[in-house]
């Protein structure tokens, strides 16, 4: 094998290089061009092992810019690396020359035949918005990678890419139908049979002789083409010149998975196919791996159009991950030790129904009876497809520096081959003492298999090498691919040589020079390759180590300690989702790689690295990375990973307060518990502020609160009474509950606690609102502290509550409240403040107010009194918070048991308030942009007279702040609903 080193240059040398290059880019560039360490640190990583800083990162706008880009890093001597979403596992995006994104504005849809079933899109439009786009006339793209949410088109063509439904519709090759190009020198092309019809070339005489000479090429190696070339649908390694010596050959198709080595894709034409109406899935259980493998061809004989393997570490590991439990619990029965999901596609739904009789049928034919669990409904399959999307990151969320990494992950054999291939690899790992984890494509040979590694270890890099030789061989021995569907990158472009041979090698080389003579686009892979094992090219290199805060805030210590949390982000960018789910919020309107929890994650590792220069893990401009975090919590539940930023945005906020101090409208937000009482007493000249616009501007110059946004309005506080003092007087049946007043809702909206009371006492409940010790100021869980990372006094506040509290939870009592940034911060931050059993029992013990009634309307103990409405309309928008901690289903069920409500749930991400977030001058048009993705149009859309449901405090203020309509507690709307009320009530 031939490897090379990338390319190092002494920290004077790549001055001198780039000596004037950000300058000119300014100059030339619509976009942007920028050279600072943090946004280069955040662009160095993709879903690989590997780390490289770039010179610089480029964000164009359009193909000029792109063409700009490369004629001036071509005079600077600079690489440029084409990268789409980030999500490659080998390593194909980075270099240490200028990364350009076209993910963020070069991403429209440039040309749409509805009747013939094509498009043109530009290289950074991401999958799914394009399936989004041409749904309504019932086409859709079948490509489909696991990372639709996030992968760009470009990527994808510069991959090869495929998917779970490849067996039926092939991949990217087999899907598009010409590109648009620019030559390292910017000179523009395209490639295609879209083209010129005599040779499919448009563009200069120099796209044209090229085009003939890579024909004339190919033709001088037909012969070894055709012997050496492996014969199964997934073979991405090397380049395509298998499709040049077709009948017609398109030369688009050269390009595609060339991962940007060759050219500069600018435009990609695609062929489009029928949506089918209708889909059914099966799942499969077996005993054993084998038996699955053994299996698979009999079920491809089925005519499916994907069966995809699930295997036991995703099934251990997803039965621990919120989000996947219940998927998991409903479609396995029994301990299976993997699953196969097979799943068949078409027009007659009858038809599709009697093909899960006949997978059934051939189940038992091979020994495995009563073994298909259908899935028919598409709701459940979605869920279950969410699963098999995630397996990568759910067998990523292993705790502590052993993973399971990607270099050997898409090796394809032919079906017939599969069992004895994977018992072959499997045998492998054991004799380097580890282990694989297993998942995808069973139905063409083609399975993601990561052996369990810790890359901080040289010795771990080693077996590394000596795994990949030897799955090389076994490869070559089963007459399959190395490279099955994501690319050569750094982790396989070694492997070219042996598995294609010298003379195609070389032949390799020949093409590459052809279009980049001088190996300015993406160096080191496919041709003249990077070394795999080279570990100053890795994330964790040589002398690698993270610097752990001296005295942490919280603990960390399931995480390994503060770097370890943070070190859980795998790159593979399911929080650059646009759509669904809440993650995250910001990004989704700033389009920044440094507002996505990854960003945010990459730029806190490398800061604590000290990649970044000295001090910067508390320097200003890791706090910009932090500010728009909005605490949403949605990578707690959506991030497989479990990443948790919210909590890490705390644990950064504490220190970086502590060397900077806590400005001035922080520090208002943080005590708001303190003095909310005394305020309440000036409530009538407080509330001024609102009334006269000079007061506003003042608060918004003086504290930083916007003039364009209005502030709660105090009010009378809601009071505890000290009617239930004694831990003793708990009865014990289920019905003592504890209401919980935040300060929120204490000091602003003191109804929704006094309608919760009557629905309580009217549904069997008996209330009690409980006097802290002494008679103190009311119980605080803390919240305003955390946001503004004074964890000390909020670990007093969490301590001084949940002592006050403890008793009456053992004594059989549920601690209920209203607020679920508050009530939830007793299961969630309270134990990272204060670990411990009785931190832990608190936790047990508090509910949402909607999760008590739902729990025992569910079980049967209670029924809510209610009248009819008659067909109202309510629109309901979940709180981050309820959704993070699984909680909307609560809601969701105690409005579905209001007799004729209408219930429609929003789904929308982050309103935008987020607790003070949104009252911040400088935020509020950010705030306001989060509630213009969903919220708000829906709520445009809602008829005048229906309700608008939010248990958020911050939800409710947003929506009447932005549309100026209520929006009700779900305590309200069950209080008004209230056919009888309770003594007292």
């Amino acid at each position: 094998m031939t490897a090379t080193a990338e390319p190092s240059l002494s920290p004077r040398a790549a001055a001198r290089r780039n000596a004037g290059l950000p300058r000119r880019l300014a100059e030339a560039l619509r976009g942007e061009a920028r050279f600072d360490a943090f946004t280069r640190g955040r662009y160095a990583t993709d879903a690989s092992i590997y780390q490289i800083m770039p010179a610089g990162v480029v964000l164009p706008k359009s193909a000029d810019d792109i063409a700009a880009t490369l004629r001036i890093a071509a005079e600077h001597g600079v690489p440029v690396i084409l990268r789409g979403g980030g999500t490659s596992q080998n390593g194909q995006p980075i270099g240490s020359g200028l990364v350009v994104d076209c993910s963020r504005h070069f991403n429209g849809i440039t040309a749409y035949d509805p009747d013939q079933g094509t498009v043109t899109v530009e290289p950074g439009l991401v999958l799914e918005r394009l399936n989004a786009w041409v749904k309504a006339d019932g086409w859709f793209f079948p490509v489909e990678p696991s990372t639709a949410s996030r992968c760009t088109i470009g990527g994808m063509a510069g991959n090869n890419s495929s998917g779970a439904r490849s067996l039926r519709f092939g991949k990217m090759s087999d899907n598009v139908l010409a590109l648009e190009a620019l030559l390292p020198d910017g000179e523009a092309f395209g490639f295609g049979l879209t083209g010129n019809a005599a040779s499919g070339v448009t563009g200069s005489d120099r796209a044209a002789d090229l085009a003939r000479r890579l024909l004339s090429l190919a033709e001088a190696h037909r012969d070894e083409i055709e012997r050496v070339y492996p014969k199964v649908q997934r073979r991405v390694g090397g380049y395509n010149l298998d499709a040049l010596i077709a009948p017609r050959p398109n030369l688009a198709h050269l390009l595609v998975g060339s991962e940007g080595t060759l050219a500069a894709t600018t435009a990609v034409t695609l062929k489009l196919s029928r949506l089918p109406a209708h889909r059914v899935m099966g799942v499969c259980h077996f005993p054993s791996f084998r038996a699955a493998m053994e299996t698979t061809r009999a079920l491809v004989d089925l005519g499916p159009v994907a069966v995809e393997l699930v295997d036991n570490n995703v099934l251990v590991l997803g039965a621990d991950i919120p989000l996947f439990r219940a998927t998991l619990s409903d479609i396995t029965r029994g301990r299976p030790n993997c699953l196969l999901l097979v799943e068949f596609a078409g027009d007659d739904r009858a038809a599709l129904l009697r093909d899960l009789k006949r997978l059934d049928a051939c189940m038992a034919d091979h020994g495995f009876a009563e073994a298909v669990v259908a899935v028919p409904e598409p709701t459940r399959q979605k869920s279950v497809w969410e699963v098999r999307e995630a397996c990568l990151n759910i067998m990523m969320s292993m705790k502590g520096d052993a993973k399971p990494v990607s270099f050997i992950e898409d090796c394809a054999v032919p079906l017939e081959h599969l069992a004895d291939y994977t018992d072959a690899v499997t045998e492998v790992f054991h004799r380097h003492g580890t282990r694989g984890t297993w998942y995808a494509h069973a139905s063409v040979g083609c399975l993601h298999v990561r052996p369990i590694l810790d890359m901080k270890q040289g010795g771990d890099v080693a077996r590394m090498r000596a795994i990949a030789e030897e799955a090389c061989a076994q490869v070559r021995r089963f007459k399959g691919s190395y490279s099955g569907e994501h690319g050569d990158g750094i982790s396989r472009s070694e492997f070219v040589a042996p598995m294609f041979g010298e003379r195609l090698t070389r032949a390799f080389e020949a093409l590459k020079d052809g279009f980049d003579p001088e190996n300015r686009l993406n160096p080191g892979k496919i041709v003249r390759p990077l070394r795999m094992d080279d570990r100053s090219l890795m994330r964790f290199r040589p002398g690698y180590a993270v610097t752990e805060p001296q005295t942490p805030a919280l603990d960390w210590s399931d995480w390994g300690g503060f770097g370890g949390a943070v070190e859980m982000c795998n790159n593979n960018g399911t929080c650059r989702k646009r759509a669904g789910g809440a993650m995250c919020p910001s990004y989704r309107v700033t389009k920044e790689e440094q507002h996505l929890t990854r960003g945010r994650a990459n730029t806190l590792r490398l800061a604590m690295s000290g990649q970044l220069g000295p001090d910067a893990f508390t320097g200003p401009e890791m706090k910009r990375t932090l500010d728009l975090c909005v605490s949403c919590k949605a990578c707690r539940r959506e991030c497989p990973t479990g990443v948790d930023m919210a909590k890490m945005k705390v644990e950064f906020l504490h220190h970086y307060h502590a060397r900077h101090g806590l400005p001035l409208k922080e520090r208002l937000v943080a005590a708001l518990p303190l003095y909310a009482g005394a305020a309440a007493r000036l409530a009538p000249l407080l509330n001024l502020r609102d009334r006269v616009p000079a007061l506003a501007r003042l608060s918004e110059r003086v504290a930083g609160l916007s003039a364009r946004r209005s502030l709660p309005r105090w009010g009378r506080p809601w009071r505890e009474t000290g009617a239930f003092a004694r831990p003793r007087d708990v009865l014990g049946d289920g019905f003592d509950v504890v209401l919980f007043g935040d300060t929120f809702n204490r000091a602003f909206e003191r109804e929704n606690l006094e309608a919760a009371e009557r629905v309580l006492r009217a549904t069997g409940y008996r209330p009690h609102r409980l006097r802290p010790p002494g008679g103190r100021r009311p119980l605080c869980c803390g919240r305003t502290w955390l946001a503004a990372g004074q964890t000390d006094r909020a670990r007093a506040e969490a301590r001084r509550t949940r002592d006050a509290l403890l008793p009456y939870a053992q004594a059989g009592a549920r601690i209920v409240g209203l607020e679920p940034s508050c009530l939830l911060t007793f299961r969630d931050e309270f134990a990272a403040l204060l670990p411990g059993p009785e931190t832990e029992a608190l936790g047990r013990a508090s509910f949402l107010f909607e999760e008590v009634l739902a729990a025992d309307l569910k079980a049967g103990r209670i029924v809510l009194p209610l009248a009819d409405q008659g067909g109202r309309v309510a629109h309901l928008h979940g709180h981050c918070h309820q959704k993070a901690f699984g909680a909307m289903g609560a809601v969701e069920s105690v409005l579905q048991a209001v007799p004729g409500l209408d219930l429609r749930v929003i789904e929308s991400s982050c309103c935008g308030m987020a607790g003070a977030f949104g009252y911040g001058a400088d935020m509020i048009d950010v705030s306001l942009a989060m509630a213009e993705l969903s919220l708000f149009p829906a709520l445009r859309a809602a008829g005048p007279d229906d309700l608008v449901v939010a248990d958020g405090t911050s939800c409710r203020h947003q929506i009447g702040d932005g549309l100026g309509r209520e929006a009700l507690h779900v305590a309200r709307v069950l209080d008004a609903a209230l056919l009888v009320r309770a003594p007292g009530a």
